[in-house]
């Protein structure tokens, strides 16, 4: 088993293959994302990319799936805080072969906790012609070689390992969306309760055998014995579920606005993510509400009609607790 030793900054290792299908692809869109360009072949004809592809989130969770077979599951890995950045750089599409190229960029041990080291990594994936499809930066915890046996520490567990890393932003008081905006509807500063989900173990343990299959997210037993004490969501599958949260919401959009005789205004995709937070274990049983607000806009200067809109996205749990919240972007119509 590989510990926080045996990670040294500079080590490159690379993972896969792992091919996706097009099934893989629906099957994952139906439950998450479901976008006409990830569900509906003749519908993405119409978009930016004009095939088929996959979700983005989906993207990120075949990357854990290639580092969970590579190096996760044969270490001391704890579990990560949180992602810096990831960018969607090429679609994957169906047919695609896959392979993540890891690189250990640095390594510190956690002060608070001398028997738990930090790594931060850089992933590359990149399909078969090696093509980048998706770049991503984030620390993951490691055991060290001579840590004794952990007990479950709770909700607080990420923050307490992963100190001195980046926080999150303060919750803020901004007012609502309104109904069917437009890119130039939106003002900046206004938020919108996207839905409520809670998490099941059928849910939990279902997701992470597919995509992040660490014992703390697959065997109820075994996440007794782990950082976190019980089982708990992988973090591509709370993100996962954000995205279906706000695909839920944008369809009550469409809905109003027919309902009016208006048409709704389109999302395209989204270039990528930064500063995305799992700020505590969700656990299984908790109901996640998330929550996305406005932080910036600007007109597209390659995309007319389209504007790129920032965003600001948060889930809280039961107990009024942020469990998690990253930074994304998106392109946004414009009115005609």
């Amino acid at each position: 088993m590989r510990t926080f030793e045996d990670l040294p900054p500079g080590l490159t290792e690379t993972f896969g293959p792992l091919t996706v299908s097009k099934d893989d692809i629906l099957a994952f869109a139906r439950e998450y994302d479901p976008q006409p360009f990830h569900v509906d072949e003749i519908a993405a004809k119409d978009s930016f990319i004009g095939t088929l592809i996959a979700s983005g989130w989906h993207s990120c969770s075949l990357n854990m799936r290639l580092l969970a077979d590579g190096l996760i599951l044969d270490s001391s890995s704890m579990g990560s805080p949180g992602i810096e950045e990831v960018k969607w750089v090429k679609p994957v599409r169906p047919g695609d072969t896959l392979r993540s190229r890891m690189t250990v960029l640095e390594s510190r041990i956690s002060k608070s906790r001398p028997s738990l080291g930090l790594v931060r990594f850089h992933f590359d994936m990149l399909n078969q012609v090696d093509e980048t499809a998706l770049t991503q930066t984030n620390w993951v915890m490691f055991a060290t070689r001579d840590a004794e046996p952990f007990e479950g520490e709770g909700r607080n567990v990420l923050a307490a390992a992963a100190d001195g890393l980046p926080g999150s932003a303060p919750e803020r008081e901004i007012p609502r969306i309104s109904a069917n905006p437009y890119f130039e509807d939106l003002v900046v500063g206004e938020t919108e309760e996207l839905g409520s989900y809670t998490f099941t173990p059928e849910d939990i343990i279902g997701f992470a055998r597919q995509f992040d299959p660490q014992r703390f997210h697959v065997d109820a037993e075994a996440a007794k014995n782990s950082l976190f004490g019980a089982l708990c969501a992988s973090g591509w599958h709370t993100a996962s579920v954000w995205m279906k949260q706000m695909i839920g919401h944008r369809d009550r959009i469409r809905a109003y606005a027919l309902s009016r005789g208006e048409r709704p205004a389109r999302l395209g995709p989204s270039p990528g993510f930064s500063n995305l937070k799992w700020l505590k274990p969700v656990y299984a049983g908790d109901t996640i509400t998330y929550r996305s607000s406005v932080t910036a806009k600007r007109a597209s200067a390659s995309r007319p009609g389209w504007g790129l809109v920032f965003h600001h996205n948060t889930g809280t749990n039961q107990n009024g607790e942020e469990v998690f919240a990253f930074d994304g972007m998106v392109f946004w119509e414009r009115r005609a």
